[in-house]
């Protein structure tokens, strides 16, 4: 599995090849010039034979060659940082713009069935996570690589018994460092999730503190948040005393290399075989040649979890499959309104029924009104109208078209839709009513807000049409969230509407001034207004009483009180409740 996330990395990858090219090409310029660093050092100690035996200008020419080459050294390595820092930069930005678009394509079913804080997780903290990795890897793996080859030639050249001692004792450490690399692999995954989990319960403790407050289940939260907190601790802990071993581990194997190098070369020099200068030459470079795997496995931890990290955000770009529109769309030129529901079958889980053979006819300009019970299918029937689920079996036309056979955006386009629950952006009013319609002008807006029954409260805000609604709308009330989105509806006038309790948190009075405004705008359009306040939909052309998924009754108001049925009982109830 590991190999194919490096694969899908190294594809993000492609695009920056200039970059990774001008990184390779910089590592190489700053290995080379480190390497020169040594032999000007061992040159200069040759020039200094004894007591009052100093070769002052040789010392001078091969101090200031050391100079030179350090400087270099230093910019090579700035830039080497520079393209490696804009490649991991711009493939974690690649991936969580993939991620994020497959979400928006992605069938609603996929997105309900996991949890929303998880998904956040990923594309903030496991993207920035890819980067982190990608960064510390390369900047430590280009020119660590470069360094190994470069010393080990080096050494080659001038000793080869030295350089073989080097060799045999290198795979001890590479060992060392696999054998960790195997144990943090699933311990930084176990890691991810756990974070992704706390992530979820805490975006769903936030949202929802004004129940928890008042049912005063503060104690089982903060219970729940202890187990998760725990089992992100006990995975932590464990990722990070491996990680936290690999690099004193390979440090003590590399010291081994290093003593080795000082004895052989010791017993050399005495011999006569290389001079002092060569011998300090070859400490310099068996401490250069140990060091990249010191930084190597330092950095191990980090690219465990870059590569965990890009895992779970490929889960989200593949283990979505997109909402893909027929091959060969058909465009309605214009929407009448009629629709078609026949043997329409649809359940969220095929082994739970939901609705089954539903059959409906809608004329053009029809006001269609849909009550019944929690759970009996009436929201589930506005979201296979809108097809943001599909539907099992059965067909839904709109003027004769199955809405199969046309893009989703095209659809959707046709109908307006006020939900009860509202959703506003971290925007100003301005853009939110024009949320639909970005190019609407100041007054079309205005005249918008008048018909919703807004533009009052909103000239109250402290900056009007320009006050930035706060996340999740914290400084609006939720009536006037709902005002705000009615107006957003109103703006657009689409062909057809759908209304699901779209005034249920608006007040008794502004409530009948918005339905005035609902009628002006529903006329001539077909609407499906999902309601529970039967009051509001006795101007219904025809009511559908919902019940486990089938149409129980079916009528006008006058005619279902007259059938003495489940909607005469509902209504007598409301009404007698008044």
């Amino acid at each position: 599995m590991r190999k194919i996330v490096l694969k899908r990395i190294v594809h993000y990858a492609k695009p920056y090849t200039g970059r990774f090219v001008g990184g390779c090409i910089y590592a190489v310029l700053y290995v080379l010039f480190t390497l020169l660093g040594p032999v000007f050092i061992g040159n200069a100690v040759d020039c200094i034979l004894g007591a009052g035996r100093v070769d002052f200008a040789g010392v001078a020419k091969w101090t200031a060659l050391l100079i030179l080459s350090v400087l270099l050294a230093s910019v090579s390595q700035w830039q080497m940082n520079l393209c490696t820092r804009k490649l991991s930069a711009a493939v974690s930005n690649d991936m969580r713009s993939d991620a994020f678009c497959a979400i928006n394509r992605t069938p609603l079913r996929c997105i309900d069935g996991r949890s929303h804080g998880d998904i956040i997780s990923c594309l903030v903290n496991d993207a920035d996570f890819v980067s982190d990795g990608l960064l510390q890897g390369l900047t430590q793996l280009l020119p660590g690589v470069a360094t190994i080859l470069g010393t080990l030639i080096v050494m080659a050249v001038l000793d080869p018994l030295i350089a073989l001692v080097v060799v045999l004792v290198t795979p001890l450490s590479i060992a060392f460092a696999g054998f960790v690399a195997k144990r943090t692999t699933g311990l930084f995954r176990a890691q991810s999730e756990a974070q992704g989990r706390m992530s979820g319960f805490v975006n769903e403790t936030v949202s929802g503190q004004e129940v928890i407050r008042a049912f005063g289940s503060e104690k089982h939260c903060f219970e729940q948040l202890d187990e998760i907190c725990d089992a992100l601790y006990e995975t932590g802990r464990k990722s990070v005393f491996y990680s936290s071993v690999t690099n004193p581990g390979t440090r003590f194997v590399n010291s081994i290399v290093y003593a080795a190098v000082g004895v052989i070369g010791a017993v050399s020099a005495v011999g006569g075989a290389i001079t002092i200068g060569q011998l300090s030459c070859f400490l310099t470079y068996a401490n250069q040649y140990t060091k990249p795997f010191n930084e190597v496995t330092g950095v191990l931890a980090q690219m465990q979890a870059a590569v965990t990290s890009a895992q779970r955000l490929l889960q989200i770009i593949d283990g979505y499959p997109p909402e893909e529109d027929a091959q060969e769309p058909v465009q309605p030129e214009r929407c009448e309104g009629s629709v078609s529901v026949e043997n329409v079958s649809f359940s969220y889980v095929p082994s739970v029924r939901l609705i089954e053979n539903f059959n409906l006819q809608v004329k053009p300009g029809q006001k269609i009104a849909i009550v019944g019970k929690t759970g009996c299918g009436k929201t589930t029937l506005i979201n296979l109208l809108m097809r943001f689920y599909e539907i099992n079996s059965g067909s839904i036309c709109v003027d004769g078209i199955d809405i199969r056979r046309m893009k989703r955006s095209e659809l959707r386009g046709m109908y307006g839709m006020v939900l009860q629950e509202t959703w506003l952006k971290n925007a100003s009013v301005r853009d939110n009513i024009a949320y639909g319609k970005p190019d609407a002008t100041d007054e079309e807006i205005h005249n918008a807000a008048k018909a919703a029954h807004a533009h009052s409260f909103i000239r109250r805000l402290p900056q009007g049409y320009d006050t930035v609604i706060e996340p999740g709308g914290g400084n609006l009330s939720a009536g006037q969230k709902q005002l705000l989105c009615i107006a957003r509806i109103l703006l657009c006038r689409p062909q057809m509407l759908i209304l699901d309790e779209a005034t249920s948190n608006i007040d008794t009075r502004t409530e009948m001034l918005v339905q005035k405004a609902f009628e002006t705008l529903m006329r001539g359009r077909t609407s499906f207004v999902v309601a529970h306040r039967l009051s509001t939909i006795e101007s219904a052309d025809q009511i559908l009483v919902m019940d486990a998924g089938h149409i129980a009754e079916q009528g006008t108001h006058k005619e279902l009180l007259a059938k003495n049925g489940v909607y005469a009982k509902l209504y007598r109830s409301q009404l007698a409740a008044e």
